[in-house]
């Protein structure tokens, strides 16, 4: 198999181009890649080049090739709304989610979240989910890398996605044991679909309460109680299978 990498700046068309260092070394010393072998270049605007390595010294170079303008996006935007989950869970979910076709990944802080993110240290999580997601779509095939936003608050986010006082930009689907309907009693959505999986602990009753209020509609995966690293990326994959491109 080829290797793909995520070049960090738009790539030009054709010529040559320097491989950062963290990549160079990641091609020769990890994966043992050599002199004018062939390696596939994306650089996340959509679309992705052939290329062949040319290393002279110390320096690392790929000489581009045909650009081919190649998607393999889903056609339904699911932005998985991720309560933090503690340990290496997340690391889990964001590399798993991307696999799977997810268009965004939104982390909130829940009130019975277990890890606790602020300030310089959240940023810095948020940064290494995203390089997560690098490698992710460099190895599932994808050329568009999806954003991790920003953590925020459950509440903040709420509020800013109200277009109006009980009501939410797109449809929000809140996984929930003992909700009473499951995605195959759900009209398709027309939009961008936001997917809410609460922490270890579940959502609280006050969350539960506000995502009401904000028309987000319950829906249950079968009669068992998943983990919350399980319970999304279950849901995203029912979601592809039913209105994406399963």
């Amino acid at each position: 198999m080829i290797s793909r990498f995520h070049f960090p700046d738009r790539l030009p068309a054709g010529g040559e181009v320097a491989l950062p260092e963290a990549l160079a070394h990641h091609a020769l010393r990890v994966l043992r890649l050599r002199d004018g072998e062939a390696v596939v270049l994306f650089d996340g605007s959509g679309g992705e080049v052939d290329a062949r390595l040319a290393v002279r010294g110390k320096a690392v170079f790929a000489r581009l090739g045909e650009a081919r303008a190649v998607e393999r996006e889903s056609p339904l935007r699911i932005v998985l709304v991720q309560a933090l989950a503690s340990g290496d869970k997340m690391d889990w979910v964001v590399q798993k989610a991307v696999e799977l076709g997810v268009h965004a990944i939104q982390p909130v802080q829940a009130e019975r979240s277990v890890l606790r993110l602020a300030a310089e240290r959240a940023d810095k999580r948020v940064a290494h989910w995203q390089q997560v997601a690098i490698a992710a779509c460099e190895q599932c095939g994808r050329n568009r890398v999806p954003e991790i936003r920003p953590l925020q608050p459950l509440a903040h986010w709420l509020g800013a996605h109200r277009a109006a006082p009980g009501y939410v930009l797109a449809p929000g689907y809140v996984l929930a044991p003992g909700g009473a309907k499951g995605f195959a009693d759900e009209p398709e959505p027309k939009d961008e679909v936001h997917l809410l999986v609460g922490p270890e602990g579940g959502w609280s009753e006050g969350e539960m309460a506000a995502f009401d209020a904000a028309g987000c509609r319950r829906v249950r995966l079968g009669p068992r109680v998943l983990r919350t690293e399980t319970a999304g990326l279950a849901a995203v994959a029912a979601l592809q299978a039913r209105w994406g491109d399963y």
